[in-house]
């Protein structure tokens, strides 16, 4: 693990926070390093206020989206909710759909279907709004990079109102409306929404003119914030905003769907927007992997509670199952790297014909964690192959493809994830030219996993009250990450041991210059209790979390590395 401090502020600007916000210098510097500079932005970062989020019509085309809808509603034409089979596009759908139907009948979804459609707007989706009689087509987290099917479609007399958040390509597609805030020609306020984001700012350009407001919404934003989690969209400006009243939404008065998952997942504690990452989004995306999207959708629609804890069954089953073939596939993708002996290369790019579709992207992820570089999952997909790209922190993958695009029919995503096609034939070439455009363009260093430390700490420091103002830095996530202290000289009082199955995590009592005893935990750690026994000075790097035992709540550290 490389260890990397963060940069810390000049200390009058620590100075003049700290002494605006009545805080600890620490609490001023966390913020600060969070683009959280002065009393107002603080104001607005420790309460966001639903009266934050910016106006949809400053969206480019937002105003002809909306009249298109107004226009179809008025003349009685049918529209079709269309979204990706991932969580962002089956929340989206559910969002955009049971808002419409909340006053107007003429509204179906559709999810294509990951194995015979792939990902994005299909010609098949597109016969099928033909062949129903839709003439409005709403694409939701997909669309941007759709421009064939789009003049197919606008041949057959079919609008599309495209609703995405992936980075455009040269061309837009000839839609009658394209929202999308990364779109060079928009000045969007904020251009980090997911696809559910976009979605939700058109369903509040179309309540406005019902003569809704923000709070006749709020119910709509506990599909906004699972989008947000899943996503991995940072938690800043609108989308801090759009996750904090979302997640009281599924804390308090979740819809039918969330409920029927969270109660199968038994957990008594409220749920954070981690919780939403780790247990609701792989079950919505189980849906999409293992059999149809629309599984998702029908759960997140559902107003009856006993149907929907049917479909949560079935979903509960569909994420068994996934996590069995995620992990045999894993291991297969592990072996294949190592007989092959490719694990000297800057990249990791593996294919075998009968890995299921629905979790190489998974299994990518599973890989950048072990060899922590740039790697593609391959898989057998109709007469063609399909791949599930991640990336490493810092190295955007999305660029690195684009240098290999004459070996690719066609490729989306964003820096850190993306998924593409190439013809078998074309296989042994690209895998040699993604090798090439990466080992040219990556920095080494950055194929070692990174800390990323906010502040060097003491143990002094260490305190409830810091720890409460803390907790109110929520949600975390990208761009906003619970803060990560580091500590030098520290020793364990004789305690240290190996728990957990196999011994895998390490659990110690430190002190540091006589301050403490505090706990620890490591998880995955196990392997450095050499590294602390015999009270052996060591540093560590861990968060602050509470730990509640027979009733009793204290601090403890929960460590990321020592050394």
């Amino acid at each position: 693990m490389r260890w990397t401090i963060k940069a810390k502020p000049e200390q009058y600007q620590i100075d003049q926070l700290s002494k605006a916000l009545n805080v600890d210098g620490l609490i001023a510097q966390l913020l600060i390093q969070r683009g959280v500079k002065t009393y107002e932005h603080a104001k607005k970062f420790f309460r966001p206020q639903l009266s934050d989020l910016h106006d949809p019509f400053l969206m480019r085309d937002m105003d002809v989206a909306v009249e298109r809808v107004r226009t179809a509603i008025a003349n009685h034409e049918n529209i079709l909710v269309y979204g990706d089979y991932d969580v962002d596009g089956t929340t989206s759908v559910a969002l955009l759909s049971s808002y419409l139907l909340s006053y107007y009948p003429n509204v179906a979804t559709y999810i294509p279907d990951r194995y015979t459609e792939g990902y994005g707007v299909s010609f098949k989706g597109v016969d099928f709004a033909e062949d129903n009689g839709f003439t409005v087509i709403v694409a939701l987290d997909c669309g941007t990079k759709a421009l064939d099917q789009i003049d197919y479609a606008r041949k057959k007399e079919i609008d599309f109102i495209v609703c995405d958040h992936h980075r455009p390509g040269a061309r837009l597609p000839e839609a009658v409306a394209v929202l999308n805030p990364k779109r060079k020609d928009c000045q969007y306020p904020y251009e980090e929404l997911c696809g559910c984001g976009v979605g939700f700012k058109l369903v509040q350009a179309l309540a406005s003119h019902r003569g809704q407001t923000i709070d006749d919404l709020v119910p709509y934003l506990d599909l906004v914030a699972t989008a947000i989690g899943a996503d991995i969209v940072p938690i800043s400006g609108e989308n801090r905003v759009l996750a904090y009243f979302g997640l009281q939404v599924i804390n308090t008065a979740p819809r039918k769907g969330l409920r029927a998952i969270i109660e199968q997942t038994k957990k008594k504690q409220q749920f954070t927007l981690t919780d939403v990452v780790f247990i609701i989004a792989p079950r919505i995306n189980a849906a999409g992997r293992m059999e149809h999207g629309q599984h998702a959708v029908n759960l997140l629609t559902e107003t009856d509670l006993v149907k929907a804890r049917d479909l949560a069954a079935k979903i509960e089953k569909f994420n068994f199952d996934r996590r069995g073939l995620d992990r045999d596939i894993t291991e297969q993708a592990l072996l294949q790297i190592r007989e092959n002996k490719e694990e000297e290369r800057f990249t990791s790019v593996v294919y075998h014909e009968s890995w299921h579709k629905g979790v190489i992207g998974i299994v990518a992820s599973r890989l950048t964690e072990t060899y922590y570089r740039p790697t593609l999952v391959f898989t057998k997909s109709g007469d063609k192959l399909a791949a599930s790209a991640r990336s490493v922190k810092g190295f955007d993958v999305y660029n690195a493809l684009e240098g290999c695009a004459e070996s690719i029919e066609q490729f989306g995503g964003h820096k850190y994830a993306a998924g593409l096609t190439l013809l078998e034939e074309q296989f042994e070439a690209f895998k040699n030219k993604f090798e090439e455009v990466v080992s040219e363009s990556i920095d080494p260093h950055l194929l070692t996993p990174e800390i990323s430390v906010d502040a060097q700490i003491q143990f002094r420091q260490i305190t409830p009250k810091l720890f409460r103002i803390m907790k109110q830095f929520a949600p975390f996530g990208p761009k906003n990450r619970m803060p990560v202290f580091m500590a030098e000289r520290l020793q364990d009082t004789g305690y240290a041991k190996n728990v957990g199955d196999g011994g895998k995590h390490l659990k110690l009592s430190i002190v540091q210059k006589g301050r403490g005893p505090v706990g620890a935990i490591g998880f995955n750690l196990g392997h450095k209790l050499a590294t602390v026994t015999g009270r052996k000075p060591f540093d560590a790097v861990f968060s602050l979390e509470e730990n509640e035992w027979q009733g009793h709540v204290s601090l403890q550290l929960k460590l990321k590395d020592i050394r």
